[in-house]
């Protein structure tokens, strides 16, 4: 049997919405298991067949599990880390961006492309050096070494995703700011950032989520229990109780610590899908 052409389109888009499904089923199917288990009494957990469905529900595995370990104060901590670094690369690498993106100076191309190539240098390489010279500070077992370098537009990738995007606008709207007396800086903050609405909101749900889900930055330079983040309160829990008995607290408390970047994504998704198409459109 020969298929027209609108039923070969309809059986294509009908296989794609199939395979899409199936790839999103199992995707969700760790987030269902861990949901499941922290509904779940302890004796149910690793009873096999496994229910998905917890009977009963036992919805006082949350409360309990932020008294096992100080999780109000990982909250807090979090909080502040994450929130302080969404300011601080916004403000600094927009700057950074504009320049590369609107101002004229010699060589500029070339220090851009210096810049663009510490994407390529982990982490790993810069984690003792950097461990050495938080400790000369004074900051080691503080909030700063994960704080601070926000500041100073350590990321490259936020710097290229921006300066792309700020490619992007007329300058005919920079020109007319001129005219009116408007500043360099006013540019930057008057015409610029006010149009890059989309941009901004695609890298501070990256950074956000990057840094509410660090691991190895606050394990590197935090020491007392008092100053840890989430991830590693998480791990602080796992290693110091017997995971086994608990992993229904250990499931409930993930569960609440990834409740934030669910939310945020779900209000900020518009910005989000905007900002990656937006981003790269010109060179």
């Amino acid at each position: 049997m020969v298929l027209t052409q609108s039923a070969r389109r309809r059986f294509q888009t009908a296989l794609s919405y199939v395979l899409l499904l199936s790839g999103a089923a199992l995707i969700m199917i760790p987030l269902v298991w861990m949901v499941s288990t922290s509904l779940k009494e302890p004796s149910a957990v690793y009873t096999f067949p496994p229910k998905i469905v917890p009977d009963p529900v036992r919805w006082s595995n949350f409360p309990e599990s932020l008294t096992i370990a100080p999780f109000g104060r990982f909250y807090v901590n979090t909080t502040i880390v994450t929130l302080a670094n969404i300011v601080g690369h916004l403000l600094s690498c927009s700057l950074v961006a504009f320049a590369f993106a609107r101002l004229r100076a010699p060589g500029k191309n070339l220090l851009f492309m210096l810049v663009l190539s510490t994407v390529m240098i982990p982490f790993y390489v810069r984690m003792i050096p950097l461990f050495i010279l938080y400790r000369t500070f004074g900051w080691l077992d503080t909030l700063l070494p994960l704080i601070v370098p926000a500041f100073f537009a350590g990321n490259a990738f936020y710097i290229f995703l921006l300066r792309q995007f700020f490619l992007t606008i007329n300058r005919e709207l920079e020109d007319a700011a001129r005219i009116d007396g408007c500043s360099t800086f006013g540019v930057y903050w008057r015409i610029i950032l006010p149009l890059s609405q989309p941009a901004l909101a695609m890298i501070a749900v990256f950074d956000f989520v990057f840094n509410w889900n660090d691991f190895l930055g606050p394990l590197i330079f935090l020491n007392s229990v008092r100053n840890r983040t989430v991830a590693v309160g998480l791990a602080y829990f796992q290693g110091s109780l017997e995971t086994a008995p608990m992993m229904h607290l250990l499931m409930a408390a993930a569960l609440i610590s990834i409740i934030p970047v669910l939310v945020l994504f779900f209000f900020t998704q518009r910005y989000f899908i905007q900002g990656i198409v937006f981003t790269g459109m010109k060179g």
